[in-house]
């Protein structure tokens, strides 16, 4: 059986699935692959990024584009 065959194989058979618990845990399977492909991709800045990045944020604080803590957990909160 080829990739294709297999994903639509697959697919059918996720879409017959009534448990939210098995749900759950294909969205965390999922996930946690993306979060280790990401991880893959990962490459350390440059010192010239890292000063550029703290310039910027430096000029993000002087012109007042912060967002408060406790708007940024409530965001946070949001996420999942």
């Amino acid at each position: 059986m080829d990739l294709q065959s297999r994903k639509i194989s697959f697919v059918q058979e996720f879409l017959s699935i009534e448990s939210e618990e098995l749900i759950s845990r294909f969205e965390k399977l999922l996930k946690n692959k993306k979060a280790t492909e990401e991880d893959a991709d990962f490459r350390p800045m440059t010192i010239a990024e890292l000063n550029r990045r703290i310039d910027q944020s430096e000029q993000d604080s002087i012109n007042g584009r912060l967002t408060e803590m406790n708007d940024f957990l409530t965001e946070i909160e949001k996420w999942d």
